[in-house]
């Protein structure tokens, strides 16, 4: 991950390079070359002695509004990943948010121009954390003749209507559970006047509702599938990313008129009082268009999660690999054991490995 996905929740000579197991004398640094490609922030590192493989590197939610870099940083994982042997290429994507869709044209353009100066590339591979696992497997299934396969680690691996879906779930069950909320819109979480609330006024205020209410707030987060101290932030990260797909969406692409809800409790009661939303159809279309996944890999694809992960629950593990399933993907997902904690919580070699496992 760039950055951490909670914000309270919440390079670089260029050096023109031949492609093709450039070799750097000595101890010097790996040269690295930045720039952009249609308003899309970039940045490539090549190893001391390259194996003639790339890494399309994705990265995660990054909130609209944060403060970018003049260059683009290098993500965590990059140093292994130089080590290793292989080139990497990583986009920060022209927007932020829930940026799936500018990702993989970004991402796509950027491994074309890589291309174009290093011709001589083996392979190319797709790697993405958290959101960018999404726009990994996104990646794999729009361009399998790019690439020799990808990894998703920590990744956010739904199609963009089962994401709205839990997104809303999650709103709508707070405003449900937490009526009239100090510090909120009236209307709630869901509403649009909730889309303009700054964060460093939206996560306080949610989280003082739901230390006032702990028995609630338990119910939730067991029904949420999170640790009862990271409920606030889950539900601020919902927040910021419901909105930011009714706006790239055009409006509310899901509704939840046919739901009914099970895990809140009294379940009858909630049925009856929480809020009730229409989906705009044209939305819906615009959702499916941006993000949808089939299932249908033609290229091997690793999974790997961690453990008590406040972001990706238990709950979204299994949604992509059943998804492979019903496709019938001739190259149906790896699913690694979790290891690490929290949300993307690797070490170097587990992102080395899950990789190194793609290419078995």
């Amino acid at each position: 991950m760039r950055r951490p996905i909670l914000l309270a929740l919440v390079i670089a000579l260029a050096i023109p390079l031949p492609g093709w197991a450039t070799a750097i004398p000595g101890d010097a640094p790996p040269p690295t070359q930045s720039g952009q490609l249609q308003g899309a922030p970039w940045r490539i590192d090549l190893p001391a002695r390259w194996n003639g493989e790339l890494v399309m590197l994705a990265h995660g939610f990054e909130p609209a509004g944060t403060p970018r870099d003049a260059v683009w940083p290098a993500n965590d994982a990059t140093p292994a990943l130089l080590k290793a042997g292989y080139a990497v290429a990583q986009s920060g994507y022209a927007s932020q948010g829930w940026a799936v869709s500018d990702a993989i044209a970004d991402t796509e353009r950027l491994r074309q121009h890589f291309l174009d100066a290093h011709p001589r590339t083996q392979r190319s591979w797709i790697l993405g954390f958290s959101m960018g696992g999404a726009v990994a497997i996104a990646t794999l299934e729009r361009y399998p003749q790019h690439y020799a396969g990808g990894v998703s680690l920590c990744g956010a691996n739904l199609p963009g209507e089962v994401l709205a879906r839990e997104m809303l779930t999650t709103l709508l069950a707070f405003d449900t559970l937490f009526p009239a909320a100090p510090g909120l819109p009236v209307d709630g979480l869901a509403s649009t006047a909730a889309a303009t609330l700054p964060q460093q006024a939206l996560y306080p205020a949610i989280d003082a509702a739901v230390q006032s209410q702990p028995a609630l707030a338990a119910t939730l987060a067991t029904r949420l599938q999170v640790p009862a101290n990271q409920l606030a932030g889950t539900i601020s990260l919902h927040a910021l990313v419901w909105h930011d797909l009714v706006r790239r969406s055009g409006g509310v692409p899901v509704g939840n008129h046919d739901t009914v809800y099970a895990g809140f409790g009294d379940d009858a009661a909630f049925n009856a009082a929480v809020r009730r939303v229409d989906a705009d159809p044209a939305a819906q279309a615009n959702l499916r268009r941006q993000l949808g996944l089939n299932g249908a890999l033609q290229r091997p694809l690793v999974i790997q999660y961690n453990r008590d992960d406040p972001t990706i629950s238990a709950r979204f593990e299994e949604v992509y690999t059943a998804l492979a399933a019903h496709a019938g993907a001739p190259r149906p997902p790896t699913l690694l054991p979790r290891t690490g904690e929290g949300h993307c919580g690797f070490v170097d070699t587990d992102v080395v490995g899950a990789l190194q496992a793609a290419a078995r």
